[in-house]
């Protein structure tokens, strides 16, 4: 190696310059695999990372000329910054950080905005500073082969200069000629109008989840896209009561946090709800870990090539994992921040920790969302057993549920029959089909006493209750079997309700 060294000294002076042809750089540079959400999204960290309070986007439609616009109320910068930050690769992703710092490889202004459009200009100003303005035109570079950074550009939002003008401090980002989003369109097609604003959705929906940490805090980020307000979207369901947030883990001196989170199940919460954390992809894709850099989301739903398979019954399932941008390397965060592998030294305990959440995931689902850890030492009565014969599984009734049991002793010479019409029930049951369905919309089953008259609810539940108390079980243990017994363990409030309105206490008897 000295040896090598030596040699390298020694002519180290005898060198071309071979300096990247302009035009074929800059190019190059859009191919960085960007979609406008991605895109925006890196707009945003830069934002972020100069303190801002609020951002404005505003998608403009004209057919090809059509533009976009980034304004933020951040710390702005000097002229002297502005050129640097307008340089590719300003940072070097090797160099000590700011812990707050969402950027990576000083790349991202440029390489996110080439990758939409094809003229990038950028007006900021910094508290006791006059506004400065630089523009990188793509299509002039390639004619003059020359890294020319323009001062002005002609074409510049007029509106929003003023606005600027107007603030102590802040930055906008103007895109125009965004020929990877408006090639070809034209302002009086329908179509294309519509297609323009389905991408704006996306890019609400992408900005929602990726930043809602930040949106959700007091005095928190606000975005605003079109003048309307953007709302956080929390994967984890943090603040319903009956999401389970299981132990929290940490490693490499508390620089990485994991916490796991079992989502409640669809009888557990509203339709509204429901809707809302299946989030842009639907329940079962958004299942996984979802990596945070900094607080900024990178990977959403991925079980992160640890060996599993995203699976209907552990649709529940979903796991924070929090690092910061030190580890940038370790995990293989990318350009675009849209990708994070972990380390091997972390597998082993990503995988133990996804195993023990996709089973917690997975008794909620299949016992509809009773919580695990029970509290009451009844034991817990299903309608519905799951059995394997022969090395299959089949379903049969419950013989020792109350109800059944106490008609069975009723039924005297047509217990035979009654037997007969269980056991018919139980070899008819349409599994194929209910699969079928189970797989192609998940979601569609009605819940238990879904969209049923209180009365008939009443009635059943009247019957059972009368069951128990005729078997010989005291009124305060009948009242606490009821409120496990499945499926008015769904209905807890209901239960208490019937149980108080037919005058048994709930201390009492």
């Amino acid at each position: 190696m000295e040896k090598y060294l030596e040699e390298f000294r020694e002519i180290s002076d005898d060198f071309d310059i071979a300096e990247p042809d302009a035009g074929a750089l800059i190019e190059s540079l859009r191919a960085f695999g960007y979609d406008l959400q991605t895109a925006i999204a890196d707009l945003i960290d830069n934002s972020i990372s100069a303190g801002a309070a609020n951002i404005w986007l505003n998608f403009c439609w004209n057919g090809e000329n059509s533009i976009i616009s980034i304004k933020d109320d951040g710390c702005g910068m000097t002229e002297e910054e502005l050129i640097n930050a307008m340089r590719p690769g300003s940072k070097n992703p090797l160099e000590e950080r700011n812990p707050k710092d969402l950027g990576r490889f000083g790349l991202g202004l440029k390489t996110a905005s080439f990758s939409q459009c094809r003229k990038l200009t950028v007006a900021t100003k910094s508290k006791d500073c006059d506004i400065t303005i630089r523009c990188w035109d793509l299509d002039y570079v390639v004619k003059t082969g020359e890294w020319r950074l323009l001062k002005v550009n002609g074409s510049f939002d007029s509106g929003l200069l003023d606005e600027l003008q107007n603030m102590e401090q802040g930055t906008v980002i103007f895109w125009e000629n965004i020929d990877r989003i408006v090639a070809g369109t034209k302002v009086d097609d329908v179509k294309d109008q519509k297609l323009f604003f389905e991408r704006v959705d996306n890019v609400k929906v992408h900005l929602t989840m990726v930043f809602h940490r930040f949106i959700e805090k007091r005095n928190g980020l606000k975005i605003w896209i079109n003048d309307r307000e953007i709302e956080p979207w929390d994967p984890f369901l943090i603040k319903e009561k009956s999401t389970q947030l299981l132990n929290e883990e940490k490693f490499v001196s508390a620089k990485i946090v994991v916490n796991p989170y079992i989502l409640p199940h669809h009888s557990k919460i509203n339709e509204e709800t429901h809707s809302y954390a299946a989030g842009p992809k639907g329940w079962n894709a958004a299942q996984g870990f979802y990596v945070y850099r900094n607080e900024r989301l990178i990977v959403a739903g991925d079980w992160l090539g640890l060996g599993f398979k995203k699976e209907e019954h552990y649709k529940l399932a979903r796991i924070q994992v929090d690092i910061p941008n030190s580890m940038d390397d370790e995990w293989k965060i990318d350009v675009k921040k849209s990708i994070a592998r972990p380390p091997p030294f972390l597998r082993d305990d990503l995988k133990r920790i996804a195993k023990l959440t996709r089973n917690r995931a997975a008794e909620i689902y299949r016992h509809r969302g009773k919580v695990i850890a029970r509290t009451n030492s009844s034991e817990f009565v299903y309608v519905w057993e799951q059995k394997v014969r022969h090395g299959k599984i089949s379903y049969n009734i419950n013989r020792n549920h109350p109800l059944l049991k106490e008609l069975f002793e009723s039924s005297g010479e047509k217990a035979s029959k009654l037997s007969a019409m269980i056991r018919m029930i139980e070899e008819t049951v349409p599994i194929p089909l209910i699969a079928l369905n189970n797989c192609e919309s998940p979601d569609n089953h009605l819940k238990p006493f879904e969209k049923t008259p209180s009365s008939e609810i009443i009635e059943v539940m009247q019957e059972v209750y009368n069951s128990l108390i005729n078997s010989g079980i005291p009124k305060s243990e009948s009242r606490e079997r009821l409120l496990s017994m499945d499926p008015f363990s769904d209905y807890p409030e209901f239960v208490l309700n019937y149980i108080k309105d037919t005058d048994y206490s709930i201390e009492g008897n």
